[in-house]
């Protein structure tokens, strides 16, 4: 037992722990400390150096005094002034005094943690600022039994340091950077002095599912760590090192089983404090004024990582739940500090040496952890009136701090007025705080109004709270309404840079002007970041969060995305966890974020809201004419009145099919030995160009590839078709073609082998179909179900409707300023594809009279997305037009007044759609009733027949049936997957199709995350081995995947499909559970008919499908 304070001070007749020559506690062969150790040493150095020794020591002396001239010598012969000698000799004393004072600190330092109890019972009585936490805070406990821990396991840590800076850290270092190839670590060691933990903190009843610490850490190490950059003879390094903070540790989740504690989470509440000694090139950083930006810049990059809202996660068990939540978790709520105002501050201004005494120019500084902002400055005045609003994430309660700070604004240096701390507990357990605060070190007193904002999951009360914002005074930023958190998880097949080399891909998130960045994930195309940001939404009815995944030189963009944030005001908890879609990008790039949104809400009966206005938006419609007024007005349209054209176009699918004796180009050893060619097609039409694929060294080649394009009646226009042999240089030319345009539109369908011409041989085979659009939804599943089965695998889904927009006129738009009109233009958008109308200057009345065109793949699911903005006074409205509105609406048409989200304002549009109906794939609607087994369930089915060789072309027949028979049967106990299953004979291909799943089962609390998994059987390798997306929590996922497989007809039907319907366990874990499969026997099977049909699912030990 170590004896008390109050002992160490008593004329006890036991030795002092001054003259005590080791801890009582420690065995006397244990070494002795740092201030006995040049006696004990003294006695074994040796003789001394000889002779040659000692004159090589004095040239060597003689050698670095006349290497001070050098600089001297070079001045003069180079005819500078003496002013760049004396400037060197200043920068010189001033890095010798840095330096100095650097190791002084340092020993110091090392000092106080050698015999820290007897300096503490010497500095007793001195302030408790200078004694450890634990002699001042008794709810601070001291740990010397986990110092002694770290002691023993610190040359172990250091040998693992070794290992992660030369295998892990040194690789990335290399490749970050083509300069940085020879980057290597020469040399790393820890030192003999380990870190330690001065204090432990405990705080109880803040969770029972958790467990928090605060370790008050110091170290002062004697570490080494030496790099070098063979390439340019560069050496850097750092020998010795302090740090001192508090580290945050959370033991969380708390489980029933073994190891109990589920994960380990680290973080520094506020920065710590760094003194770094620098070596080599390195030495340069501890310049005068360099010497602080440099240990900034260090602190920035450990904030990036270690300090809130950045942790430190380590999961303790393999399957753990939410690990994104426990590695950004969501804030605990919002604190909206209102600056107001201050008084009594003190004068630090004087006049004539001190004998005219003036005021102060005080501004202010408040700081929650990482967040800081400075109000503006009021000049000569000691009760400033601020008026300032700012809103800080709080995440840690307790621990987390509002801290102000008052300065005097001066030239040079800023005086300093005072400061006042409170803990956010405070705010949290009051909810609104208005007081008056005192200034610590300094007289005065400053006065804060602090609001907890609560954070609601869903939109209900976001009306009322946009209300009571726009009665908010504030500056310098208006008030927000809502938080967006944005976990970044990864993205894939990312395009590549030029000359096929994998990018270095990092993201820009942006909300209006605010914009975060990712860091680089190197040489990669389907990077990982698992990253999280963080922005404060004003209205997140009209904002958007916008989307760049940039190579990390920000020249090259690999894709976008602009999301609407007023898609999670529907969404359930207002989250979206998916993949989203990347535009500009890959066919196939994609991006993985999980979304969160939260409301601001401020819970006290201390708020009252204002009365609620008229809100504007609230339009009637009854466009009875004005009575009482002077001048006639003309009555308000109810309809907009597009001209004749409008909605007649048609759209065009092109299938390009294959060629036959096309020219060889490539020549190889000067032309002696004849290769083949890589073609590939380029057609234009009405304005559109596109592409096919390249068909490596074939003279035959087969595309099999659809395009689909809008087109209109006007005469004369042509589809212009060219093919090309790709080369590394220039394209070879093999021929081009030339098809009217209104022959097509006119016969509605062209199938046909075109001579290319301008070429000695070569055909092409294009098959060319006018989809005209039909006002009725009755055939939009059958629609959905044909282009699924004849879409093929290289090309994009294919539009299963037509969408005619037409944006007549807007009203009421807000004002610039109050009282300026603005420059409105309106952008129409469904997907990526994006329409921008004319400008109107100078009006809140404008009137556009434009018109646009989409392709819609998917009318159940996409919306038509409409802002109006400004010339130079951003977003004025916006609008979310789900197209499902339109699939109920009498002639899939709405022509209507629409209401701007944002409640200022309304659009006058037309809207109507189209269904694509291909007459020429075979589509036949029939009378029949397929019974595949005792659960095969009555609805409709889709099958594709042998195709049919004709004179003309072979063609894929399709039928749709409807059953008469009774009610669907229930699923069972494991629910159902619905699938097709047929052979396209045509392409030599086993197609499969995933349409969806129901009534899945659900093994936990929450419903599973199902994907479906195929596999070919007997073989079991990758290559047969098909999987869907993953849909999140659902019990009955919407799949509609396609799947080939390119054998023979004859192997296929010796084959088995498993079909698996699986869901990921966890978030981040690799497990997957088996929630049910169904094996096919494809030879038990009639592929030519390939229905669409309901299986039951199975047990894994029950294989048989049903």
């Amino acid at each position: 037992m170590e004896p008390s304070l109050g002992d160490s001070s008593s004329s006890s007749p036991s030795p002092s722990p001054v003259d005590q020559p080791y801890p009582p506690s420690e065995p006397p062969d244990q070494p002795t400390t740092a201030h006995a150790k040049p006696e004990q040493s003294s006695g074994d150095q040796p003789a001394g150096p000889g002779a040659a020794g000692e004159a090589l020591a004095v040239l060597t002396s003689f050698g670095r005094r006349l290497l001070v001239l050098v600089p001297v010598y070079l001045a003069g012969a180079m005819g500078l002034s003496v002013g760049f000698v004396l400037f060197g000799l200043a920068l010189y004393l001033g890095w010798r005094r840095v330096r100095e004072e650097k190791e002084r600190s340092l020993r110091v330092a090392r000092q106080l943690l050698d015999d820290e109890e007897r300096l503490t019972a010497k500095t007793l009585y001195m302030s408790h600022r200078e004694l450890p936490a634990w002699v001042s805070f008794p709810d601070v406990e001291k740990a010397e039994w986990l110092n002694k821990i770290v002691a023993q396991v610190w040359p172990f840590l250091g040998q693992y340091m070794e290992k992660l800076l030369a295998e892990t850290v040194a690789p990335a270092v290399r490749g970050s950077n083509p300069h940085l190839q020879t980057f290597t670590f020469t040399r790393v060691e820890l030192g003999e002095k380990p870190l330690r933990i001065l204090g432990v903190k405990v705080h109880t009843g803040q969770s029972k599912k958790q467990i928090l610490l605060d370790l008050n850490i110091s170290y002062v190490g004697d570490l080494q760590i030496d790099v070098e950059v063979k390439k340019y003879f560069c050496k850097a390094g750092v020998k010795g090192m302090q740090l001192h903070g508090v580290l945050r540790v959370i033991l969380e989740p708390l489980m029933g089983d073994l190891p109990i504690v589920g994960a380990v989470s680290m973080f520094f509440i506020r920065r710590p404090t760094l003194d770094i000694n620098w070596t080599g090139m390195t030495n340069l950083l501890d310049i005068p004024g360099l010497s602080s930006l440099s240990d900034t810049m260090i602190m920035d990059s450990i904030a990036a990582f270690l300090v809130l809202p950045n942790r430190l996660l380590v999961p303790l068990v393999p399957d753990l739940q939410d690990v994104a939540q426990l590695r950004s978790p969501l804030p605990r709520g919002i604190i909206r500090i209102h600056l107001l105002a201050a008084r009594g501050l003190s004068s630090k201004d004087k006049y004539v040496k001190g004998l005219i005494e003036g005021k102060s120019d005080p501004y202010a500084l408040v700081r929650v952890g990482t967040q800081a902002f400075c109000s503006r400055v009021i000049n000569e005045e000691l009760n400033p009136q601020w008026g300032e609003t700012y809103e800080v994430m709080v995440h840690e309660v307790p621990g987390q701090e509002i801290e102000v700070e008052v300065f005097d604004k001066d030239p040079d240096k800023d005086d300093f007025l005072g400061r006042m701390k409170l803990d956010v507990g405070k705010v949290l357990q009051a909810g609104v705080m208005d007081e008056w605060f005192p200034l610590q070190g300094g007289q005065g007193q400053v006065h804060l109004r602090l609001e907890w904002l609560s954070l609601l999951p869903d939109a209900e009360k976001l009306e009322q709270i946009l209300q009571w914002n726009r009665g908010v005074s504030s500056r310098p930023e208006p008030p927000s309404a809502a938080i967006l958190v944005v976990y970044l998880d990864r993205a894939q097949d990312l395009p590549l840079k030029k000359g096929n080399k994998e990018p270095n891909p990092m993201v820009q998130l942006s909300i209006q002007d605010v914009t975060q960045e990712s860091k680089a994930v190197y040489s990669t195309n389907c990077p990982v970041w698992e990253q999280a940001f963080r922005f404060f939404l004003q209205d997140p009815q009209s904002q958007e969060l916008d989307v760049q995944v940039k190579d990390d030189s920000r020249a090259l963009t690999l894709g976008a995305l602009t999301l609407p944030l007023a898609r999670l005001l529907t969404a359930p908890e207002l989250t979206l966890d998916q993949w989203f879609q990347l535009s500009s990008s890959g066919l196939n790039s994609r991006l993985y974020m999980k979304l969160v949104m939260r409301l601001l809400y401020l819970d006290t009966s201390e708020v009252r809201f204002p009365a609620m206005p008229g809100i504007p938006g609230a339009w009637d419609l009854d466009d009875s004419p004005q009575t009482g007024s002077s001048v006639d007005v003309p009555p308000r349209p109810c309809h907009t009145t597009p001209d004749s054209s409008f909605g007649t176009e048609n759209v065009l699918r092109l299938h390009v099919l294959e060629a036959q004796d096309l020219i060889a180009k490539d020549r190889f050893l000067g032309g002696l030995v004849k290769g083949k060619s890589d073609p590939y097609v380029k057609l234009k039409l009405a304005g559109r160009s596109f592409h096919s694929r390249v068909v490596r060294e074939d003279l035959n080649p087969r595309w099999n590839e659809i395009f689909e394009v809008i087109v209109t009646s006007i005469p004369g226009q042509e589809l212009e078709v060219e093919v090309f042999d790709k080369d590394l240089d220039k394209d070879d030319f093999l021929g081009r073609c030339k098809v009217s345009l209104t022959t097509v539109l006119n016969s509605g369908f062209l199938d046909e082998w075109l001579t290319l011409e301008d070429v000695p041989s070569g055909r092409l085979h294009l098959r060319l179909e006018r989809l005209t659009p039909r006002p009725t939804a009755a055939e939009l599943e059958e629609v959905l179900q044909v282009n699924s089965l004849i879409q093929t695998q290289k090309s994009a889904e294919l539009a299963a409707a037509l969408l005619s927009v037409y944006l007549e006129r807007a009203e009421d738009l807000p004002l610039r300023k109050g009282t300026k009109p603005p420059s409105p233009y309106a952008t129409l958008a469904v997907g990526d594809t994006s329409h921008k109308t004319k400008t109107v200057p100078q009006t809140a009345t404008p009137v556009w009279n434009e018109s646009a065109s989409f392709l819609i793949r998917k009318p159940n699911t996409e919306s038509l997305e409409l802002q109006v903005r400004g010339e130079g006074s951003g977003t004025l409205g916006s609008l979310s037009l789900p197209l499902s509105e339109l699939l109920v609406a009498d002639r899939l048409c709405l022509d209507r007044w629409f209401t701007l989200i944002n409640g200022q304002g309304q659009v006058l549009l037309r809207a109507q759609l189209g269904i694509l109906v291909s007459q020429h794939s075979g589509v036949e609607a029939h009378s029949h009733s397929y019974s595949h087994s005792s659960s095969s369930l009555s609805e409709l089915e889709l099958w594709s027949g042998l195709p049919q060789v004709t004179s003309s072309a072979p063609e894929l027949r399709q039928r749709l049936t409807h059953s008469d028979s009774p009610p669907e049967a229930p699923a069972g106990p494991l629910g159902q997957v619905k699938l097709t299953v047929w052979y396209h004979s045509e392409e030599r291909k086993l197609v499969g199709f995933i349409h969806s799943c129901r009534a899945l089962r659900q093994n936990g609390r929450d419903p599973p995350d199902p994907y479906v998994s195929l596999l070919l059987l007997p073989d079991k390798n990758r290559g047969t081995k098909r999987k869907t997306s993953q849909k999140k929590r659902t019990l009955n996922p919407e799949f509609n995947e396609r799947f080939e497989w390119e054998l023979p007809l004859d192997e296929a039907l010796q084959r088995k499909l498993d079909v698996s319907v699986k869901s990921s366990s966890s978030f981040m874990s690799r497990e997957r559970d088996l929630l049910g499969k169904v094996q096919l026997d494809l030879a038990e099977i009639d592929l030519s008919q390939g229905a669409a049909q309901w299986y039951d699912l199975m047990d894994d030990k029950d294989k048989g499908s049903s």
